[in-house]
């Protein structure tokens, strides 16, 4: 009899532990964006229908959610990869027992409905974390993250989709809720712009200066082919009298004989299209007139030769502040310095993007999507580039952009690149040492 009585006891506990879980797949509460986020979310309401779990004998819960779709990039380019955080702001339940629920048994999953410009689905997962919840209380919070490619230019909204909470107290359980209506209303937007290519054109003289009236052989390289190109002289920023149009191959280079006149040249140039455009010019290649020197004189010239674009650090490992176990939270540290030198004297920009590997250790991995950023860049006095330094947030295996400079007329310089690195570390990861291969890349 003692032992039917605690039978029945047992089935009694977890029948209580059964009900809270479903009724947390209703809950919710605001989580705040991602750090450095640029959002214009707005919060939404939708209809959904929650599936308790058969054991639970309790039929469908239907009720009004609200959420918020945040993301890290509100202006990516095609290519890069977008951190989503969908998140529940608005319960359409609590806690339906006297019975208390403990911490950390909730998984939320679900996903994130794109439209616009680009179609699909984001998968967002949450952690297992939660404070306890007291007997007909309001449930916590919670958050899911994931990422998305970029891969069409235009306006691209999300929505929120089906989630489904994992609870684990007593037993696992799923509780599946579904929006009735699909899609919900659009919560955030973000506008993909196309990638520039870096722009490659080149110019080389036969020579470097020249009487009055000789003609110079120009030759250009990576143009667009069959295309007409405009060769003119410079004085300065501004153009001469001395122009030519030229097609060019179906390589896209081309051989222009120009003759230049103007003594004040300093620089010849080409381009596509009807005025100068650096996205779609090179030069200018330097050029020099030679007055007739008079009597007993002396010419004295020299030249300017063109560098390369190069990268440095200073040192290839970073040590991380450590975590507590039990607790987690942010290891953090700096970014080895490195240094650009852009010697090349064109009109191409760079960019230097990073990529991290999920970090291993003896008790298991941290994801790649963990390591987040910082990113600073300082242009040495004198550098003709302005640096632009990357957005703040996750690097990822996707990667991110950590420094870069326009296309300009001319650009160059030396540039020092640092940024400060912090890796969320969950609460209970095995103690013991995690590494990660941070890789750079300068194009």
């Amino acid at each position: 009899m003692a032992l039917t009585r605690s039978r029945a006891a047992a089935r009694r506990r977890r029948w209580t532990a059964v009900l809270g879980a479903t009724a947390l797949a209703v809950a919710g509460g605001a989580l705040a964006a991602p750090a450095g986020a640029t959002t214009t979310s707005q919060p939404v309401e939708f209809q959904t229908r929650c599936v308790p779990p058969p054991i639970a004998g309790i039929p469908p819960i239907t009720g009004a959610t609200t959420a918020e779709i945040t993301v890290d990039k509100a202006s990516p380019k095609v290519g890069e990869t977008v951190t989503v955080t969908y998140t529940i702001t608005k319960p359409a339940a609590s806690n339906p027992v006297d019975l208390a629920l403990p911490a950390d048994i909730m998984t939320p999953s679900g996903k994130v409905v794109l439209g616009g410009g680009q179609s699909g689905a984001v998968t967002v997962n949450g952690p297992k974390k939660n404070p306890p919840v007291p007997g007909k209380g309001s449930f916590p919070a919670f958050s899911m993250t994931g990422t998305f490619t970029v891969t069409q230019a235009g306006s691209i909204t999300l929505s929120p989709g089906d989630y489904n909470i994992h609870t684990s107290y007593l037993m696992e359980l799923d509780t599946p809720c579904t929006v009735l209506n699909p899609p919900a209303p659009v919560s955030e937007t973000v506008v993909a712009s196309p990638v520039t290519s870096p722009n490659t054109r080149a110019l080389a003289l036969d020579t470097a200066s020249g009487d009055p009236g000789v003609r110079v052989t120009v030759n250009g390289s990576r143009f667009t082919p069959l295309t007409e190109v405009t060769v003119v002289g410079r004085a300065g920023a501004a153009e001469t009298a001395d122009k030519m149009t030229v097609t060019t191959d179906s390589e896209g280079s081309f051989a222009a004989r120009l003759k230049v006149n103007d003594v004040a040249t300093t620089g010849i140039v080409a381009y596509e299209g009807a005025a100068w455009d650096p996205e779609k010019g090179a030069g200018p290649a330097a050029y020099k007139v030679v007055v007739p020197a008079p009597p007993n004189s002396q010419t004295i010239t020299a030249a300017v030769t063109a560098g390369e674009l190069s990268m440095t650090q200073a040192g290839d490992a970073v040590e991380l502040s450590s975590v507590d176990f039990g607790q987690g939270g942010a290891a953090t540290g700096d970014l080895r310095t490195v240094t650009v030198k852009d010697f090349r004297g064109g009109p191409a920009g760079w960019s230097l993007t990073g990529k991290v590997t999920d970090f291993t250790g003896a008790g298991g991995s941290i994801g790649a999507g963990s390591l987040s950023w910082t990113p600073a860049c300082t242009a040495k006095a004198g550098s003709p580039s302005a640096c632009a330094a990357g957005s703040a947030g996750p690097v990822g295996s996707g990667g991110a952009t950590l420094a870069s400079t326009p296309n300009g007329a001319l650009t160059g310089g030396e540039f020092t690149i640092d940024a400060g690195l912090s890796l969320d570390v969950p609460a209970f990861t095995a103690p013991g040492s995690y590494a990660g291969v941070l890789t750079l890349t300068l194009s």
